[in-house]
């Protein structure tokens, strides 16, 4: 592992070409040596159009955090039968100030849509990171390959 990993505009658009190259519409890159690494630190970038279904970090209970470097996203809260709890617009000014980032506890439903061309977050949570435990999709949502996704998406935003 490098001893320091520059954060730099240059990294931005070679992350976000191998996003745009991905059926998914995004692409991480990973600060963290590896997958059983504590905490997992990475660039997450997303181009519009891209769908998360909504899930949560509950077994084993993983907070998770959204810091907004470039662009605009609304980080979407759910209750447990998919209602629309809470709605936070990363990169928007406001009265108290420009909101950067969430920090979502254990357990909550969530999703994250870019309202930009773009949109460049960095985020942690606690590794490792293996894949049959690390979320738990919402079954009242479209999976992403659903025919359904892309109109759940737009009808979040």
């Amino acid at each position: 592992m490098a001893e320091v990993q520059p954060i730099t505009s240059a990294l931005f658009d070679k992350v976000a070409t191998l996003a745009a190259e991905s059926p998914r519409l995004r692409m991480n890159h990973n600060f963290h040596a590896g997958m059983a690494d504590n905490p997992h630190r990475f660039l997450n970038v997303l181009l519009q159009g891209t769908y998360v279904r909504p899930h949560r970090h509950s077994d084993p209970p993983k907070a998770e955090s959204f810091l907004v470097l470039e662009g605009l996203a609304d980080v979407i809260l759910f209750d447990d039968d998919g209602r629309v709890k809470a709605r936070y617009r990363l990169g928007e000014q406001s009265a108290d100030g420009r909101l950067w980032g969430v920090d979502i506890a254990p357990g909550v439903w969530h999703t994250i849509l870019p309202r930009s061309a773009r949109v460049i977050c960095f985020e942690v949570k606690p590794g490792p990171w293996i894949p049959a435990t690390d979320k738990e999709f919402a079954t009242w949502a479209p999976a992403e390959n659903d025919p359904g996704a892309a109109m759940y998406r737009d009808a979040l935003r």
